[in-house]
């Protein structure tokens, strides 16, 4: 079943987004597929207000609204997590212990977490990829096997509802597989 037959009417999601460097791929695809899926989604950052994106790392992307901030939200309001690459948003996120905080309550709730590219690099902080297989950027595979994790170069790679994938080359079955493990809902075995 693909992601455009799967509903998530009633879910709530919530999207990490840095002040600044995400990648706007990584963000606004992933967004935009559960929110057509049926689910509301809440951009949460550092602080509330526009934040601007990067097209491959460099590039100026488009302006967002960071809606509610990560002192603001708690693994309770969400039923899963988006968390997008860009070197130096990824690298800025996992510098932000709210950030890393919110990254570890909803894994430790079991909840359902969506992280592609250079965004695993909050998991490794947040201290949840033992055991773990996943994927990421190429140079973020010794970061994680370094914090016990199993790296795989997959276009995705799901383990007991965390959803990983490379870069934006693998969006399609990122965001496919984030909604169905959204739909699946808690993944107690992890």
């Amino acid at each position: 079943m693909s992601s455009t037959e799967r509903t998530l009417q009633g879910a709530s999601v919530a999207i990490l987004i840095a002040p600044e460097g995400t990648e706007e791929v990584e963000f606004t695809e992933p967004k935009q597929a559960v929110e057509d899926a049926g689910a509301s989604v809440d951009v949460v950052g550092s602080e509330t207000g526009e934040v601007e994106t990067v097209n491959d790392d460099l590039d100026p992307g488009g302006t967002y609204e960071v809606e509610k901030t990560f002192d603001e939200v708690s693994a309770d309001d969400y039923d899963g997590l988006v968390v997008p690459g860009g070197c130096v948003g990824a690298d800025t996120l996992r510098a932000d212990e709210s950030a890393v905080g919110l990254v570890r309550e909803l894994f430790e709730a079991d909840k359902p977490l969506g992280v592609i590219c250079h965004g695993p690099w909050t998991l490794v902080e947040a201290d949840v990829v033992e055991d773990q297989t996943l994927t990421s950027y190429p140079s973020l595979r010794t970061d994680v096997r370094n914090a016990g994790g199993e790296w795989v170069d997959e276009e995705v790679v799901v383990d007991e509802g965390l959803v990983t994938s490379r870069t934006p080359d693998d969006l399609d079955a990122f965001c496919d597989k984030v909604v169905e493990e959204i739909d699946e809902g808690r993944h107690e075995d992890r």
